[in-house]
């Protein structure tokens, strides 16, 4: 087993280094181009299919079998023919109705380069992530309308004018084909927990509806809801230039106990074209015991940040916990990641979510704003990603149904936002065309982050301001066995008792005491 573990450190190892390359941070790693280490990775992938293949099915530990079991399944994102992580789609292939699952996906994920990367407003070109931001900003609503409708040219690259073979409507039919027959994100989710599918579509609608009760009754148009819960951001935004999104950061980071510096993490946080069009964070090295001595992993952040602003820390924050996580794992190759990717997602929130918290700006930016400001704006965002995946969930159930409809009665029912069916103003996020079902691991994370944070404040203290306990206990108590535990069984040492989505509600009824 020690011997395939080997091999397949060797496999994260290349694939983390011309992934890296392939993303623009750099030309080469330790003195060899994409070429030698595509080389590399295929010998090695090659080397750890037919290592796998000789392992036996019974007679392992339970440990030993677990790392099989993982490693197996770890095959399915290594892909045989490296090449293809070189992203070659266009756009304007998603027309072609004869597209297969995976193609039409990449040409889909490719509108939100061509398209998501270039909204043109006022005479200026604007990425997706900066018009969100906007959206928050701009006090005329008019202007709003106007920058919420450039995105157009992106929903009709993916959902053309709504009919029933626009693209994306194509795509989730195969997605939910493909749900049929392996595990579907959402499965994935509900092991996570320990609780049956079923209750994952039952806890969002319960969040969702928690949220519809304190967040008030005023209705608003779509290009009016980044807006209405931005007094936060409007406030503090001028205090985050873009230059001091990481510096700002890495001191709280600092103050948690985590040096990113120190720890290695690598940053790539400047637009440019071609890159890709959602922020991300990676392994470049996986943590391993080489000679006797922990060789600690190395992470890098991708992102493009055309400009400053709390909505842009909040994510950089996220990313960072990423890394922060990646690089705390002190456990055996097989088991460099936890087999949840909703946990993975939530725990960089726990970190993230202190940004909206007024005793970080007050420390971190010299001012800060009233706590239900705050909340709202935090929690309007945590909402849409709620709202996107039930969507995702409704419509990987019924995929032929009318994704606009969907999205219209899950936002005016819940979000209070007046129903616009002509627009498919659901399509902004990459995650929906890249990996269908995805978006379940942000909104259901939302629970599990308030649980941990719970945890964490009644086990070492606050952390918004900064805790240097923060990074050596969350270390010790829940990151460093990456995927040797079941997420489920993990969490339930963690916190004591099973995950449920109350915590999360409690922690957002304080919009409504603060009215």
């Amino acid at each position: 087993m020690a011997h395939v573990e080997s091999i397949y450190a060797d496999v994260l190892d290349a694939y983390g280094a011309f992934s890296a390359i392939d993303s623009g941070l750099m030309k080469s790693y330790e003195g060899k181009d994409r070429q030698a280490w595509e080389k590399i990775y295929r010998e090695k992938r090659g080397a750890l299919v037919a290592a796998l293949s000789k392992l036996p099915n019974d007679g392992l530990s339970r440990t030993d079998a677990r790392a099989a079991t993982l490693m197996r399944a770890g095959l399915s994102d290594f892909p045989a023919d490296a090449s293809t992580l070189s992203p070659s789609s266009r756009c304007n292939n998603a027309q072609n109705p004869d597209l297969g699952y995976d193609a039409l996906r990449g040409a889909l994920y490719s509108c939100f380069d061509e398209l998501g990367n270039n909204l043109q407003f006022e005479g200026a070109t604007v990425n997706r992530v900066s018009a969100f931001s906007m959206l928050e900003q701009i006090k005329e609503p008019e202007r709003r309308k106007k920058l919420f409708l450039a995105f157009s040219p992106l929903w009709e690259a993916v959902n053309g004018k709504d009919q029933p073979d626009s693209p994306y409507r194509r795509m989730i039919a195969m997605a939910s084909a493909d749900a049929a027959k392996n595990k579907s994100p959402v499965i994935a989710a509900a092991e996570s927990l320990g609780v049956q599918p079923a209750d994952v579509e039952a806890w969002l609608e319960q969040i969702l509806d928690a949220w519809r009760q304190v967040s008030g009754d005023r209705q608003m148009e779509p290009w009016d809801y980044r807006y209405a819960a931005g007094e936060t951001g409007r406030e503090l935004d001028q205090t985050i230039p873009r230059e001091g999104l990481r510096t700002t950061s890495e001191s709280y980071y600092h103050d948690l106990g985590a040096d990113l510096n120190q720890l290695g993490v690598l940053f790539d946080l400047d637009p440019r074209p071609g890159k890709a069009p959602l922020a991300y964070t990676d392994l470049l090295r996986c943590g391993q015991t080489v000679n006797g001595a922990w060789r600690r992993a190395i992470a890098r952040i991708s992102a493009s940040y055309g400009r400053g602003g709390l909505s842009n820390m909040l994510e950089l924050v996220h990313e960072e916990g990423h890394a922060v996580h990646f690089v705390a794992v002190r456990a055996r190759p097989a088991f460099t990641y936890n087999d949840s990717l909703l946990f993975i997602e939530a725990f960089a929130d726990v970190p993230s979510w202190s940004v909206y918290e007024p005793a970080w700006q007050q420390k971190y930016l010299g001012k800060s704003s009233s706590q239900s400001a705050s909340l709202r704006n935090l929690y309007s965002g945590v909402m849409l990603d709620v709202a996107w995946a039930l969507f995702e969930i409704r419509m990987l159930h019924h995929p032929a149904a009318d994704p606009n409809a969907v999205w219209t009665d899950i936002t005016s029912r819940y979000l209070h936002i007046v129903p616009h069916p002509e627009y498919s103003w659901w399509a902004v996020r990459v995650q929906l065309v890249d990996s269908p079902g995805y978006m379940v691991n942000y909104g259901l994370g939302g629970l599990i982050t308030a649980e941990i944070r719970n945890r964490i404040r009644q086990s070492i203290g606050p952390f918004d301001a900064g805790n240097p306990r923060w990074y050596s206990w969350t270390s010790e108590h829940l990151l460093r066995v990456g995927g040797e535990v079941e997420t489920s069984e993990l969490l339930r040492g963690f916190l004591g008792h099973p995950v449920s989505p109350q915590p999360l509600i409690d922690d957002m009824r304080r919009l409504a005491s603060s009215h």
